[in-house]
């Protein structure tokens, strides 16, 4: 069975990519790929792999598992997806460490499907917009007590990727920015959903679509035309045009309002976040999707 598992993180993508996929339901279970609902096996996966600890699971654990979430026995992929899967938004920063259950979370992920293909899937995003939205999820008292014993520039995504590959060694993992997803969501549809190259896709414009006037959305589909483009760097190129000259107004108008989070704050941790995506692309057994490539 292989396992497409949309682990996070938290305040990205959500589960509107879920949505986009789910709108291809029908089309997948014909090439044997099952988006189960969420209700099947969040809560469960959860569970089951805080009350196993370090123990080994029971020998028929995995084929229980399986049957709770899949009805179909002649699905041969499923495709899962928990922003939450790692950790809550106010856990993110426990021990004085950035999501210091990854390694545990995808270790435990394993033990419970040991010979099965499991892939992950990671969004990330800028650590000044990533603080901001956790920090009102978490509703903590403030963003010290929050963050702990850490401070923002310590906010390295590759750390926590490091440890992801750690508890996963041997499992491919695919990383892509949050900024990139209204470029790149046919692409992310489509390598989650594990769907034939040549079958076209609903949903690729579910996201971008948000972000535009309505005469840019007209003018994306115009652009596209009817026929899938094939090419992704050709369709980003599409897309950044008509994002650049067709965006909402209030789409632009994103504010930080974080304490201590002055201009000049904001754009060192920027520059840092694009230093820390070079070594991440560099990273073995991590594939980062960038656009326009």
């Amino acid at each position: 069975m292989q396992i497409a598992f949309h682990i996070g993180a938290n305040c990205t993508d959500e589960d509107r990519l879920l949505k986009s996929i789910l709108r291809n339901a029908d089309t997948l279970l014909q090439q044997g790929i099952s988006v189960p609902g969420p209700s099947r096996y969040r809560r469960l996966l959860r569970e089951t792999i805080q009350n196993l600890g370090t123990d080994r699971p029971a020998p028929d654990t995995r084929d229980i598992l399986i049957d709770a979430i899949v009805e179909d026995d002649s699905v041969s992929r499923i495709v899962l997806r928990n922003d939450n899967f790692i950790c809550i938004p106010k856990r993110i920063f426990d021990h004085g460490m950035f999501y210091p259950q990854a390694e545990h979370k995808v270790r435990g992920l394993h033990r419970l499907f040991p010979d099965d293909e499991i892939a992950l899937f990671l969004s990330i995003r800028n650590p000044v917009t990533f603080l901001q939205e956790t920090f009102q999820r978490a509703q903590a008292a403030d963003l010290e007590t929050y963050l702990g014993f850490l401070q923002p520039s310590d906010l390295n995504w590759s750390d926590v990727i490091a440890r992801i590959k750690a508890g996963a060694p041997d499992t491919p993992l695919t990383v892509w920015c949050h900024e990139d997803s209204p470029l790149l969501w046919e692409d992310l549809i489509r390598a989650q959903s594990g769907v034939a190259t040549e079958t076209q896709v609903l949903g690729g414009l579910d996201q971008i679509g948000d972000l535009l006037s309505s005469h840019g959305q007209m003018k994306l589909r115009e652009a596209l035309g009817e026929t899938a483009i094939t090419d992704p760097a050709v369709r980003h190129d599409i897309i950044a045009t008509i994002w650049e000259q067709h965006e909402l107004d209030e789409s632009a108008d994103y504010e930080i309002d974080l304490p201590g989070f002055t201009p000049a704050v904001i754009t060192a941790l920027t520059e840092q976040y694009e230093r820390d995506l070079e070594k991440i692309d560099a990273m073995e057994g991590v594939a980062l999707l960038l656009p326009f490539r």
